[in-house]
């Protein structure tokens, strides 16, 4: 089976700057993903700047199930996260993460985020989220993700805005395993036409095999997709 965590930024091709939704579908299309987490994706409506960008993805790569996740009512419409899947879903909920109260970062950018939970009918449970900018943000992130992966059959992935020695990751690293432990040799995501950091991450149960993983030297969106294969 193969993962795929795809910071889209709203669909925005990078170079060109203007949404290009064949592009994204063509890197989702080249990955072969059965299962992929998607950040930064508007669910406007038809009439909307930005239209139902999930199902248009959708439409475009043949992968019937997706799924969105509001985070925020954004200006252009409703924004998070959201879920392509091969595999049909049993389930699916949006769960909010806390706002921190007070906000510890003087002048940080706030912004609330959302923990997408799908469990599937082949009884994967899937997370998929995109961490804040600011450490306040980030430790509510871990605590809320702390409440809801479990330590079999679960896949946890998405943009955390945090680089791999970030002490923040090791509760989840002391959960699950990081598939980036299948790279051949270090990769890292952001930005995608010269990546400096890796910020983006999928992550499994101890019960689940990491065959392989990669950072493709893809530029579509800000973003180069991580990609995994595992064996349940």
């Amino acid at each position: 089976m193969k993962l795929m965590s795809f910071n889209t930024q709203h669909c925005l091709n990078y170079l060109e700057q203007q949404v290009d939704y064949e592009i994204m579908a063509k890197a989702i299309l080249d990955a072969d993903a059965d299962i992929i987490g998607l950040n930064e994706m508007f669910d406007g409506g038809e009439n909307a700047k930005y239209g139902y960008q999930i199902k248009k993805l959708s439409e475009l790569t043949g992968i019937e199930n997706y799924y969105f996740a509001k985070a925020i009512d954004d200006c252009e419409g409703p924004y998070g996260n959201g879920i392509l899947s091969k595999i049909p879903f049993k389930s699916m909920e949006t769960i909010i993460i806390p706002d921190p109260n007070p906000k510890r970062v003087k002048g940080g950018y706030y912004e609330t985020r959302c923990l997408l939970k799908a469990e599937l009918q082949n009884g994967l449970l899937v997370l998929i989220t995109h961490f804040g900018l600011c450490i306040d943000e980030q430790e509510n992130a871990v605590k809320t993700i702390l409440e809801h992966i479990r330590s079999e059959k679960c896949i946890l992935m998405g943009d955390f805005n945090i680089e791999p020695d970030n002490p923040l990751l090791e509760p989840i690293k002391a959960k699950m395993s990081d598939t980036s432990s299948g790279f051949c040799e270090n990769k890292l995501s952001f930005p995608s036409d010269n990546p400096r950091i890796k910020i983006d991450y999928i992550f499994v149960s101890p019960d689940i095999e990491i065959v392989n993983a990669d950072i493709p030297e893809i530029i579509a969106s800000d973003h180069r997709p991580h990609i995994a294969e595992i064996n349940l």
